[in-house]
């Protein structure tokens, strides 16, 4: 290494030069202090960006941890709302089942092992342990295991709504009232005939009762006969549905039209003394599936 350094220094005007002896361990010491303050420098800014970065990120993960904890309390709560009501309906369902008598079907899809929301303790546990994503997963498995659950729930309701209106319209269409306020004069089974003394079946109950009386339909149906035949005198017959069919005669006059529907407590017609009679009266006569039955196996 040379002992000294010679620095030429060359002003703008015209003048001499300057020559400056320096000696090189002035020289060498300059530059390593230039060199130590070069990367020092360097390492500062250095370690400042990655400060800054760690900050941002660090800031990042605090909103992101402050999102799923909401989102794993919002989820909890979905869950847990979620789990009680179907329990609510479950409860509901087996009542309903119980007091209408109404068995499940055996081939009717059940549920196996379905869980409630993660205990409190195992929830604390996965936030220490950063396990929020895994959580937050389960939750989303959870939520969709009960929907599974709430579609067998609502199948299952629909199937005992349809027993109802099934029960509803049966007993909406079952010939349950009196279609006349009277005396009977005549009973359902064997009796002997007013007109030859000789004993028959009479396939319904005589009502009597005074002329022009109205005559209400006992069930909703359709009038399927309106006219007149020489041993019921004028008659109206009804088709109820689900088996069930009635028939009126000896009326003075009906009140429908065939074809047409009526509704239960609507009047048909009026009670007369027409056709094979011995005075005013109605005769009531019940089919079940085409057959006659006694008419006070529906009576109220």
């Amino acid at each position: 290494m040379p002992e000294s350094y010679t620095l030429l220094i060359i002003p703008k005007e015209k003048s001499s030069a300057k020559k400056v002896a320096l000696p090189g361990r002035i020289i060498t010491s300059f530059l390593v202090l230039f060199g130590v303050i070069t990367l020092s420098f360097m390492y500062v800014v250095y370690d400042y960006i990655n400060i800054k970065r760690s900050n941002t990120e660090l800031a990042r993960l605090k909103i992101l941890t402050k999102e799923q904890g909401s989102m794993i309390d919002g989820l909890t709560a979905r869950v847990e709302g979620f789990a009680s009501r179907i329990e609510s309906l479950n409860q509901f369902e087996r009542k309903i089942r119980i007091m209408a008598n109404i068995e499940r079907s055996p081939n009717k899809q059940q549920l196996l092992g379905v869980g409630g929301p993660m205990p409190e303790e195992a929830r604390a546990k996965a936030k220490h342990e950063g396990e929020k994503k895994a959580l937050i997963a389960d939750l989303h498995q959870e939520i969709d295991q009960l929907a599974r659950e709430a579609e067998i729930r609502e199948k299952s309701l629909a199937e005992v709504l349809e027993y109802f209106r099934e029960q509803k319209s049966i007993k909406a269409s079952t010939p349950s009232l009196w279609p006349v306020m009277g005396w009977v004069t005549s009973e359902y089974g064997q009796r002997n005939s007013p007109f030859t003394g000789e004993r028959e079946f009479h396939a319904g109950i005589d009502i009597a009762t005074r002329m022009g009386k109205p005559i209400i339909a006992p069930a909703d149906g359709l009038v399927t006969e309106v006219g007149f035949r020489q041993d019921f005198g004028n008659l109206v017959k009804i088709d109820h549905g689900h088996g069930y069919s009635t028939l009126y005669g000896h009326l003075l006059r009906p009140q429908v039209k065939e074809g047409g529907t009526i509704k239960r407590g609507q009047v048909l017609g009026y009670v007369g003394n027409s056709g094979q009679s011995t005075g005013p009266h109605l005769h009531y006569a019940v089919f079940r599936q085409g057959a006659a039955v006694n008419p006070r196996k529906y009576l109220n």
